[in-house]
């Protein structure tokens, strides 16, 4: 049976909760670990995150508010597969310490970036951020937990992005994890990009396996797309 989903206002009042909330916590951890308001980077990160991300998810919520109320849920769901429950533990406690690089090596000047690369890595954010129209526009199931949502009658996506990778998200997301740390003026912020790149890597895999064993036409789709993540690479 389909899940109720709630109505737009209050999807509304939660996603603008939800940014406030986000951007408040990982712009104050960058200004504590930086020490500094002082900061025009990191301004113009949260000018530009908070506003292509509002501005995808308010679409999202006129396009398809199950989705978005789907992605606003708890990191941790009854259905959720054990081993990405402790992997959303990893990355919760893994996020606030990849932003504290960037604010070290701001605090004590480790580094410095060109400005003309900070643009590209602004460019980069922006990509990225846009990205997730088309993975949303083509999988109505792109929960942000490693699961089959049978209640919702999953199905599989292999249109759009889909048809190139099959883990277009994580794809999506790896410019926004190389231009965060490039606009901050940080090339040691890098480091923990690479370890997330890894880490979605390893959920990736993981995720194939579920979604091999329980999802109907998965081993067929994955035998057609043969790229996770980069076409031609892997």
């Amino acid at each position: 049976m389909a899940e109720s989903v709630p109505s737009q206002t209050r999807l509304l009042v939660k996603l603008l909760v939800t940014n406030i909330v986000a951007t408040a916590a990982l712009g104050g951890l960058l200004v504590v670990a930086a020490g500094t308001w002082h900061w025009p980077q990191l301004w113009i990160l949260g000018i530009e995150v908070t506003v292509i991300n509002l501005g995808v998810h308010l679409w999202l919520l006129n396009e398809n508010p199950a989705l978005l109320a789907e992605r606003l849920g708890s990191p941790r769901q009854p259905n959720q597969t054990a081993w990405d429950k402790v992997f959303m533990v990893f990355a919760i406690i893994g996020m606030p310490l990849w932003f504290v690089l960037p604010g070290f090596d701001r605090r004590w000047g480790w580094s410095t970036v060109p400005i003309w690369v900070q643009v590209v890595g602004a460019v980069l954010i922006a990509v990225s951020l846009l990205s997730m129209i088309s993975v949303f526009r083509a999988n109505s199931f792109a929960a942000p937990v490693v699961k089959v949502q049978a209640e919702r009658g999953h199905s599989i996506a292999d249109t759009g992005p889909y048809a190139y990778v099959r883990h277009p998200m994580y794809s999506g997301a790896i410019p926004f994890l190389i231009g965060m740390p490039l606009l901050l003026d940080s090339w040691y912020g890098l480091i923990g990009s690479a370890v997330t790149v890894v880490a979605l890597g390893f959920r990736a895999v993981g995720e194939e396996r579920l979604l091999t064993r329980e999802l109907h036409g998965y081993p067929e789709y994955a035998a057609r797309v043969r790229y996770r993540l980069v076409p031609g690479v892997w």
